[in-house]
């Protein structure tokens, strides 16, 4: 809008700002989210909720029970929290459970996405809702981009060079569903550890090898969706090798 050296900014000048974007851009039409996602997004992001207040809470009892006279009262009221919290958490999960379990094919789309190394239920559950089952995802660059962890790099002659960042202009959730997967997948997938170990040799900084394996793990998990397979440890090897070779090492 800016560019249309727009000086009054009203109702209606917006609107038609809004309306040449969108005559000016080739745009997708928007369409309503299927109903099982959007259940399970809001299931997903009330868990998180959950989680991150029963933490809060955690915290302000450890504060409570290292102060000189802790409070007995508020001891137990913190407790008492804290196991509501967890009780509620239990019942989001097993709704979850439920609802995917309701549906064949989402059934059987978790269960393909959770023979990655590191990712389960709930890690495939989120994904898929908060992509809508990937409805409108062309390729892996849009999904990272939209995920945030699409890498933004500033740079203009000599005096200007930052550092290369992720973006974290996308969806939160995402990225942050990623995180302990990776970690997992760092240990138990030889890919994914090789590639954190290069990237934490050549640059010094563990997160960075971790953001990494978190896009990796992203771009996997598109992958299995669209090819509605499960993992293959070794895939590249098997695919470059003869069938003869296939045949003798199974």
């Amino acid at each position: 809008m800016r560019t249309l050296n727009t000086k009054t900014v009203t109702d209606k000048t917006a609107s038609q700002a809004i309306c040449q974007f969108g005559l000016e851009r080739k745009l997708d039409s928007w369409k309503r989210p299927k109903k099982i996602y959007k259940e399970l997004q809001q299931l997903t992001r009330e868990r998180s909720q959950v989680v991150d207040e029963r933490v809060i809470v955690k915290n302000q009892l450890h504060a409570e029970k290292t102060e000189a006279e802790p409070n007995k009262s508020s001891l137990k009221r913190l407790k008492s929290r804290i196991k509501f919290l967890s009780n509620q958490e239990k019942e989001i999960k097993l709704e979850i459970q439920m609802i995917v379990n309701s549906d064949a094919n989402l059934k059987k789309e978790v269960k393909n996405i959770c023979t990655i190394p590191g990712v389960g239920i709930l890690t495939a559950v989120i994904v898929l809702a908060e992509t809508n089952g990937f409805e409108l995802v062309r390729n892996k660059k849009q999904l990272t981009s939209y995920a945030g962890l699409d890498v933004r790099q500033k740079q203009s002659g000599t005096s200007v060079n930052k550092k290369a960042r992720i973006s974290k202009q996308g969806n939160r959730n995402l990225r942050k569903s990623l995180h302990l997967p990776s970690l997992s997948a760092v240990k138990y997938n030889k890919e994914h550890k090789e590639l954190y170990a290069r990237l934490v040799a050549k640059s010094g900084i563990k997160m960075k090898g971790l953001i990494a394996v978190q896009r990796k793990l992203l771009e996997l998990i598109y992958v299995i969706y669209k090819n509605q397979k499960g993992f293959i440890q070794n895939y590249k090897q098997q695919k470059r090798a003869t069938p003869l070779e296939i045949e003798t090492a199974l």
